[in-house]
């Protein structure tokens, strides 16, 4: 066994775990520090496929530019100019209602007059001044359904399936939304509260309003920003890959961390992994508390990548997503090579299905030939596909998501008090305070600061987040 000495450990070398090495490095370059990872590569669930001119991804598809830790950790990894953007105010998204795309414009005011929902419908949205807030933790279904009405569920059902491929009679309004339901309770109304947020709001340059923000990737694709980041630091001292964790102990002073050919000591232990990971690890730490939930639920979904001819006539925007009141096969698909040019070879376009999720796990035990059939005769009922996919390809998924449901609540209460009593245990990662790519980079952020904040120095405090619909 080699024995080393460092200031700061970081288990996991996926966003998080990079990120947070990125931000100490960049403040304080003299700190001795080392990544361990168990795979051989970089990013965790962040992974983008190229094959035959085609570029899709394996996990996130991009991230919102509104993050002023994202945008610090794209400079440090010098990648401002690799960066595509697809602005929101420029794209739009589509729902699937009643076996029809819809399309869903930004502006709230345009969302007012399309015809969406009857005029009836949307006078009960008004209703939301005048609802006192629904105690506890409600899920999602039941806070919309309470607080604007029940014709606005399947649009809610579409949002969250995209973003969680969850379940909104499960989901918990108060983990997945926090900020909206601050401002719910604070001001007794989400309408109210968002025309005081709205004054704070930065403007765009023409003085039109709030900016909106835009969907963010690479050229190369969202795999290339922990490549990047793992590319700045050393390999073999600084970043170690095949090296898995096997047994972690509270030590007099700081921590001791046991792999198959190392036990290392450090002042700040951070664990960067998913919520599931973090929690098997930490379950037998002596003198740890317990807590409670020993695992959260995590929905799957297998992105199904098309490549068709020109054509095929696919409208501009993002893509759309179907509410499960639709009974579609696709949760939804992405129109990548709108998005991002240079997604698939000239002549064509790359559209990404989205299967399975936390109702239909079932879905993913199909064979590649019968998932990739039903998908096309699913997405030609929307859309005008006159031929069948020249491309195709089934990236099943490597992680699952987790699901903010029962109990998260308690759980991220927990992770509080463990680092309060835990002196320098730092714990971010997929699935903790959210699952974005933003959510991530923030809590890394965070968890940077801890380990700044017991060096004498404390990095600057972090932009809050506006609410966008």
């Amino acid at each position: 066994m080699q024995s080393k000495q460092v200031d700061v450990l970081i288990i996991g070398a996926g966003l998080s775990g990079l990120s947070v090495a990125r931000f100490l490095l960049s403040e304080r370059p003299d700190l001795s520090l080392m990544v361990l990872e168990k795979n051989d590569r970089p990013g965790g669930a962040i992974f983008s496929y190229s094959e035959e001119g085609y570029l899709a991804e394996w996990g996130a598809h991009g991230f919102l530019d509104n993050c002023e830790e994202s945008r610090k950790l794209i400079g440090l990894a010098g990648l401002e100019g690799e960066a595509e953007k697809a602005p929101l105010g420029k794209f739009v998204r589509y729902v699937c209602l009643d076996g029809k795309l819809r399309l869903i414009p930004q502006s709230p005011k345009k969302i007012l007059a399309a015809s969406l929902v009857s005029p009836l419908a949307k006078l009960r949205v008004l209703g939301d001044l005048w609802r006192s807030p629904l105690a506890g933790e409600p899920s999602v279904a039941a806070w919309v359904e309470h607080r604007f009405g029940r014709a606005l569920l399947p649009f809610a059902d579409a949002v969250f399936t995209g973003t969680y491929a969850g379940d909104i009679d499960r989901l918990k309004i108060d983990a997945v939304m926090p900020g909206v339901r601050r401002l719910e309770q604070e001001h007794g109304s989400v309408i109210r509260g968002l025309f005081k947020k709205r004054k704070s709001l930065k403007k765009d340059p023409s003085g039109k309003g709030p900016a909106l923000p835009a969907m963010t990737s690479f050229r190369t694709g969202m795999g290339r920003l922990p490549q990047a980041l793992a590319q700045s630091l050393e390999l073999n001292s600084q970043l170690l890959y095949r090296t898995e964790v096997q047994e972690v102990r509270r030590m007099a002073e700081g921590w001791e961390v046991q792999t198959g050919q190392h036990v290392l000591h450090c002042r700040d232990l951070v664990l960067a992994l998913p919520v599931n990971q973090c929690l098997a690890l930490l379950d037998s730490v002596a003198g740890m508390a317990q807590p409670p939930l020993s695992s959260l639920p995590e929905a799957r979904i297998a992105t199904i990548a098309l490549g068709f001819s020109d054509k095929a006539k696919v409208p501009f925007g993002f893509g759309y997503l179907a509410p499960e009141r639709e009974n579609r096969f696709a949760l939804g698909a992405l129109f990548s090579s709108h998005m991002f040019p240079g997604r698939a070879p000239a002549g064509h376009i790359l559209l990404e299905a989205l299967v399975g999720g936390r109702r239909h796990p079932e879905r993913l035990e199909l064979a590649d030939g019968e998932m990739v059939s039903r998908v096309y005769d699913d997405l030609r009922q929307l859309l005008d596909l006159p031929e069948p996919p020249s491309y195709a390809r089934v990236l099943r998924p490597r992680a699952g998501i987790p699901q903010l449901e029962e109990g998260y609540s308690l759980l991220l209460d927990w992770r509080t008090q463990v680092q309060r009593d835990q002196q320098g245990l730092h714990i971010c990662g997929f699935g903790w305070h959210g699952i974005g790519i933003n959510d991530m980079v923030k809590e890394a952020g965070k968890s940077a600061n801890g380990v700044l904040a017991r060096t004498g120095q404390q990095a600057g405090e972090a932009e809050v987040k506006p609410v966008y619909f």
